[in-house]
């Protein structure tokens, strides 16, 4: 299993960094989850993606610990 650090991609206007970071979280608790994102793998190459919300949608609806491959 690989390890990747994923970064949540959006402009949010704010006074302060707080600011910000709890709006992002208002955001993420109470409207439509984000489909920009950053991703860093080990070897510390980064992708920026935009997901389809679709398939992101049909994507969290799978129980993917049922996958072999996972244990």
């Amino acid at each position: 299993m690989h390890k990747f650090t994923v970064i949540v991609m959006d402009q949010i206007e704010a006074d302060t960094a707080e600011e910000a970071a709890l709006l992002m979280y208002q955001g993420l608790a109470n409207g439509p989850l984000p489909l920009r994102y950053s991703v860093t793998d080990e070897t510390s190459i980064t992708t920026d993606l935009v997901l389809d919300r679709q398939t992101a949608d049909d994507f969290a609806r799978l129980d993917h610990t049922a996958d072999p491959g996972n244990w």
